[in-house]
């Protein structure tokens, strides 16, 4: 039997990983810390070990699994860029991800965040628990007509497009990619990421976190967008530079922003800090704009989601120990 020492672990990761398929042919060890190279010894004994956006499994980290007798790194998430690969080929492990889980469920999040951000329904839902019930300082745009940019057209970047399009939106896209066909079928237009951030309303981004997208969006970016439009990320925080959206918001350039992804989210996003001083004082500033919403990187967190997550993850746990080959498309 294969065992898996599973680290930054939840109630709701337990509970849909127990019930995956091999479930049952696997050793489970839950911890609920996250891994790094000072508690990577909890690992002994295992042979995989499964991780999730915020451990951080550096090359130190990596070597003492090594030493250790781990073989394989299962990223229950598809962003992996808390992985140092090059030492993991190097010391010969294998790490698998899981690519597509739902974009269904990150996509349509991304318009939960959009509908409530433009419709001020944060705001007007704490007024009426109040009693208030007045309409003052709520007021929002139609959707329909205005013009939504899309960044990063991969597939949770196509459903969202589609989304805006059936609100009829106009859609611009930008991708290093781009899939001419498909946005023939689906009526969006591809242009350079200079034209779509001066042409949209809404801007949404939809892209892995790279060395040439790190804070993609900054205060050069943002100065190009148009006055008054609406940010949206739902991919990864690093994407944004959260010291120029907070000066954007604070001279109007910005009308609003939503972020269901922070850059400094380690040992913050996830966990209850409801009784303690926030000491990120950047998410603090954020957290005082009225035409700010930000939630704690749930897109994913949906019952279809957790089920894709945790069937391709104990599979490829599964088929390692076997001496199998991966599920196609997972392996890094």
């Amino acid at each position: 039997m294969t065992t898996v020492a599973f680290y930054d672990t939840k109630p709701y990761d337990r509970d849909s990983f127990q019930r995956a398929e091999h479930a049952a042919e696997l050793g489970w060890c839950f911890h609920e810390f996250r891994l790094n190279s000072a508690n990577a010894p909890s690992a002994n004994g295992a042979q995989s070990v499964c991780v999730f956006v915020n451990d951080r499994v550096d090359r130190a980290c990596l070597r003492t699994l090594a030493e250790m007798g781990v073989r394989h790194i299962a990223l229950r998430c598809a962003g992996f860029n808390n992985v140092d690969l090059p030492a993991a080929r190097e010391l010969g492990l294998a790490v698998t991800r899981v690519p597509a889980y739902s974009p269904h469920a990150v996509a349509e999040h991304t318009l939960a965040l959009l509908l409530a951000l433009n419709r001020k329904i944060h705001r007007a839902c704490n007024r009426v628990r109040e009693l208030n019930f007045s309409l003052n300082g709520l007021v929002g745009f139609d959707l329909n007509g205005k013009t939504a940019g899309v960044v990063g057209t991969g597939r949770i970047g196509r459903i969202t497009a589609g989304i805006l399009r059936g609100f009829g939106m106009n859609v611009l896209a930008y991708d290093p990619m781009p899939s001419p066909e498909w946005a023939r079928d689906t009526g969006v237009t591809y242009t350079g990421f200079d034209t779509l951030l001066a042409g949209s309303d809404v801007v949404t981004l939809h892209l892995p976190l790279t060395s040439q997208s790190h804070h993609l969006i900054n205060a050069a970016s943002i100065a190009r967008m148009r006055p008054g439009a609406v940010l949206i990320n739902t991919s990864r925080g690093k994407l944004v530079d959260t010291g120029a959206v907070i000066e954007s918001l604070k001279s109007g350039h910005l009308s609003g922003v939503a972020l269901d992804v922070y850059e400094e989210e380690e040992g913050i996003f996830f966990e209850d800090h409801s009784g303690e001083v926030l000491q990120d004082d950047e998410l603090s500033r954020l957290l005082t704009f009225p035409n700010v919403i930000i939630t704690s990187h749930q897109a994913f967190l949906t019952r279809e989601a957790l089920a894709e997550i945790a069937r391709v993850t104990t599979t490829n746990i599964h088929r390692h120990g076997a001496g199998e080959a991966f599920l196609e498309g997972t392996v890094l």
